[in-house]
């Protein structure tokens, strides 16, 4: 099978927040039959292909690696309020591609974008 290849990119602004401090966001995938599942994770940004990645121990374990296997279809969202209330976020919605490591049992999910929205990042 050919991997996805991302159809969307982060804008100037949406990389420099996505690379800022923030480490954690949160994956939406859903099981074969659309059960939705929201978690929070690590992450990092693949430059190279544009994609989100995300991983974890015993990863090819988890149910969100799970999901994506039957259900390609996820979401991704980091976010954060600044004071006094001043929310800015970005979301990814897009198809996760499993990727198995040479490791037993080490494996990520690499979110191919598919659309991006972001708001509040001129703060």
């Amino acid at each position: 099978m050919t991997a996805p290849v991302a159809t969307a990119r982060f804008s100037e602004a949406e990389l420099a927040y996505l690379l800022g401090e923030r480490r954690l966001g949160r994956l939406a995938t859903a099981d074969a039959s659309g059960q939705p599942h929201v978690v929070p994770v690590g992450w990092s940004y693949n430059a190279e292909l544009g994609t989100i990645d995300v991983s974890g121990r015993r990863f090819a374990a988890t149910r969100k690696y799970r999901n994506a296997r039957a259900n390609p279809r996820a979401a991704f969202v980091v976010d954060d309020v600044l004071p006094p209330w001043h929310p800015r976020c970005v979301t990814v919605q897009g198809v996760a591609e499993t990727v198995e490591a040479p490791a037993p049992g080490e494996a990520l999910l690499r979110i191919h974008p598919r659309s991006i929205v972001s708001w509040g990042l001129e703060a």
